[in-house]
């Protein structure tokens, strides 16, 4: 008599080994309630035992945006093609800082989870998802006041937005920012679970790259010796195609749309295979 269980009589089977890109969504679906739990936690840790509480969603856009335009827009006097300054950098600020977070928060997923990692079993990439989750909140918080603004410049200031056609890929606009800082993070925190220098260059790194991307100045106004370098950044294309759906100014390429897709699918589908082979074994490393 045969003492072996069939498999299909368990709910839940552990292998020691399994593809590096088997992404079981079945697991993650069963653990879906973890994920709702740990949105939640993202969202009350992060602002418990704050005065102002929430009210930072609006706070913090609200003051760089002031200070962008002060810095940026009067003293450097950098064009903002024809819009008003507080619009144009809100803008960018409100996409960038989405695809920011996604990218530093997950980067230090495995860092700031060892402990939990090490005792309890669940589907790892529950956490990074969370994380965009949790900040999709935070976004959607700040795009309210981003059309706030346009109705307020549109009513009280006169001035005449001209939606256009490319306004209707905005949830594209939003998976693709969340799915390429969920890329990037997850390399960074594959490798950084082993190489830990890495983890000082992260926030240096992020303002970096949002001054290579147009946050502060529109593509048109960048300098034609280092404009195809601006342009290789998949941000680019993603906030110029948000400023054009919305404001109706700035620069639309279904093909450079495209490369950024391109570019996060490749760097997504290769975060993936690191997460999947670093998480076997990082404890040991950590």
């Amino acid at each position: 008599m045969s003492l072996q269980t069939p498999e299909s009589e368990w709910d839940i089977i552990i292998k020691a080994k399994s593809p590096v890109l088997d992404l079981k969504f079945h697991d993650l679906w069963r653990y879906r309630d973890l994920l709702f739990v740990f949105v939640k936690r993202d969202f009350v840790s992060f602002y418990k035992q704050t005065v102002l509480g929430p009210l930072w969603f609006f706070i913090q856009p609200l003051f760089t945006t002031f200070v962008f335009s002060f810095v940026f827009g009067n003293l450097a006097g950098i064009s903002t093609d024809g819009l008003p300054q507080f619009l144009f950098y809100l803008s960018g600020i409100t996409a960038w800082n989405y695809f920011a977070d996604c990218l530093t928060k997950t980067s230090t997923v495995f860092k700031d989870n060892a402990a939990m990692f090490s005792k309890v079993f669940f589907p790892r990439l529950i956490l990074p998802l969370s994380i965009v989750a949790s900040n999709l909140v935070r976004f959607g918080v700040q795009l309210i006041l981003f059309l706030l603004a346009i109705f307020y410049y549109s009513i009280f200031r006169d001035v005449q937005f001209q939606f256009r056609m490319a306004l209707l890929l905005f949830p594209f606009l939003v998976l693709l920012m969340a799915l390429l800082g969920l890329g990037l993070g997850l390399i960074i925190t594959a490798l950084t679970s082993k190489y830990r220098d890495l983890t000082f260059l992260i926030s240096f790194g992020v303002q970096l790259l949002m001054y290579g991307t147009t946050v502060i100045y529109p593509l048109s106004a960048a300098s034609a010796k280092y404009k195809y370098l601006i342009q290789l950044n998949p941000m680019t294309p993603i906030i110029e195609t948000f400023r054009y759906g919305f404001l109706g100014k700035g620069s639309f390429s279904s093909w450079s749309l495209s490369y950024a897709a391109l570019i996060t699918l490749v760097l997504l589908v290769f975060g993936v295979f690191l997460f999947n082979r670093t998480e076997k074994n990082f404890v040991d490393t950590i």
